[in-house]
């Protein structure tokens, strides 16, 4: 049903707008997700119905409201909760290698169809233009073979830029150089480091700064959230059923990716449903103004240096066209939002029709994101996180992701399953996590924990798609603790980091997220006072920390 709405200039920043449907009542438009995302209000919309419910969405929405044009409503029914969070700004999380650049390999050998289990072809990178997708024919046996091993991507371009001690600088910091001389001398670094004069070009000619991704990124309210407003925005049941779905859909992919990478399909469709609600939530923006942009940027312009040029030479292998790179504010390609050095180095052509599409193609998107997290370090038939029960008291201080205890120490110390079962009482070897203190909820994280901190290292964002990929396991509902659990608001959070400082921390930014540098410098003080030191920030530390003690 296509019905005409009037716009209605209602938007703020975490709250609903309205609007009314021309001789309709009423309806609200949910934008806290969206707008603490980064996102402005036109560009993706979600008609908000009773909890659970089916969502409708409305997309592309800032040309027509611009020309006052009405908009069409399309019916979305069953659609994956709010499908917003493609805006989580990540980058390869690990220092780009140093090595040189590759001969492009040799192409796959032809594959069976797109969900069939059969081991695929050793991936490489894709070719500008793809072919017909082939059927099963007599190279299959070899394709087998090759594909009995895991997968290898080309290395990475050598570069000076050592992203493990990279440090943004602070949101408040000024642009001083102008564009234009800043560009100059990026064209003169692309093509030092042997990038085609005709892929800068492509890249760079006529690019001009976006003032709106520059806001988006100082912004990113979405992480000042506690743990428990996070994953029950984004860890919704629309996204558990629809990553079930997902999981019965591509099942032969899923196990092939099992078997070859062995990564799980629910951890693959945790990342699928919370970085795009897999596809509806990818972006309308051009990639390449967006890096560029936020390479100009202060804040984390080395950082994206690196993102324009990894973008360079993707055009100048032909594996994306300009206009095809359209995304998120933050610049990352496809449905599990990678950037541009990540695609360069991971993105692989899982069904060997001759390009990694990692828009539109779910096998090339399985494929690609098992084979990242492999190289991530992911551990096969290995658990990563569990939620758990804890005792009234215990010992506090134990409570720490840098802090590994056998299975067996916490079941000494009162930890239980969550139904109330006891733990296994073996070696294997787990952290305690209270994201929200020793009142909240309680999760075992284990090795491959660190392995969600390395694709974004939110702890918030991260244990929530830990946990979000054991809810489509089967797992039950979240205990959601057994106490009173106050929340330091936003300046008493910057308030509490800056007497941190004080006291010698490093906190990183005085910005009022509670981040892992914040939670450890919690415990020290938390130790000192002689208060139960779960890491967990309160108004009674505060107190003592402004008290002077």
């Amino acid at each position: 049903m296509i019905a005409r709405i009037r716009w209605k200039p209602l938007f703020r920043q975490e709250h609903a707008a309205r609007f009314r449907f021309v001789g309709g009542d009423w309806f609200a438009i949910r934008l806290d997700a969206a707008t603490s995302l980064g996102m402005s209000a036109p560009d993706f919309l979600c008609l908000a119905p009773p909890e659970g419910g089916p969502y409708r969405k409305v997309r592309n929405m800032r040309s027509r409201f611009a020309r006052g044009l009405g908009l069409g409503v399309v019916a979305g029914l069953g659609m994956a909760g709010m499908a917003a969070a493609q805006d989580f700004p990540f980058g390869p999380p690990t220092a780009y290698e140093k090595s040189k650049p590759k001969k492009k390999p040799a192409a796959p050998a032809p594959t069976a169809a797109a969900e069939s289990p059969a081991p695929a072809a050793a991936p490489t990178p894709p070719k500008s233009a793809p072919a017909a997708k082939p059927a099963a024919t007599a190279a299959a046996p070899a394709a087998a073979a090759a594909g009995a091993a895991k997968a290898k991507t080309p290395a990475a371009p050598a570069s000076g830029f050592d992203e493990a001690t990279f440090k943004p600088a602070p949101p408040t910091c000024r642009n001083t150089e102008p564009f234009e001389p800043w560009l100059s001398r990026l064209r003169q670094e692309a093509a030092a480091e042997g990038i085609a004069q005709s892929a800068i070009a492509t890249v760079l000619d006529g690019m001009t700064v976006d003032p709106g991704v520059i806001s988006r990124d100082r912004k990113q309210g979405i992480f000042s959230i506690s743990f428990l407003e996070f994953s029950q925005k984004l860890a919704n049941n629309n996204r558990i059923q629809s990553g079930k779905a997902q999981v019965a859909k591509h099942k032969a992919t899923f196990e092939r990716a099992s078997k070859q990478f062995g990564v799980p399909a629910s951890v693959i469709t945790g990342f699928w449903a919370l970085e795009s609600d897999f596809g509806a939530g990818m972006g309308n923006l051009p990639i390449l103004r967006s890096i560029v942009t936020l390479a100009y940027d202060c804040r984390r312009g080395p950082l994206f240096r690196e993102e324009v040029k990894a973008a360079m030479r993707i055009v100048e292998r032909g594996d994306m066209s300009p206009s095809e790179m359209v995304g998120s504010w933050a610049g990352e390609i496809g449905q599990t939002q990678f950037l541009p050095s990540r695609y360069l180095k991971h993105a692989i052509d899982y069904d060997g029709d001759g390009k990694a599409d990692l828009f539109r193609n779910p096998t090339d998107i399985i494929g690609t994101t098992a084979n990242y997290m492999s190289h991530l370090g992911w551990k096969p038939n290995e658990p990563w996180l569990e939620e758990v029960r804890v005792p009234a008291d215990m010992p506090w201080q134990e409570a720490d992701l840098a802090i590994k205890h056998p299975r067996s120490n916490w079941a000494k110390w009162g930890v239980t399953r969550a139904d109330g079962s006891p733990l296994a009482k073996d070696a294997v070897p787990a952290s305690l996590l209270l994201p929200m203190g020793r009142f909240g909820p309680a999760f075992l994280a284990y090795e491959n924990f660190g392995i969600y901190l390395k694709w974004n290292q939110s702890l918030n964002y991260a244990t929530t798609a830990a946990w979000l990929a054991t809810r489509i396991d089967g797992a039950g509902p979240m205990n959601k603790g057994n106490g009173a659990i106050t929340v330091l608001g936003p300046e008493d959070a910057k308030e509490l980091q800056r007497q941190l400082v004080k006291r010698g921390f490093d906190v990183g930014e005085i910005d009022g997220r509670i981040g892992s540098a914040t939670r450890a410098a919690v415990k020290q003080m938390q130790i000192k006072y002689k208060m139960p030191a779960d890491s967990f920030p309160t108004q009674e530390l505060l107190a003592a920390l402004k008290g002077g003690a």
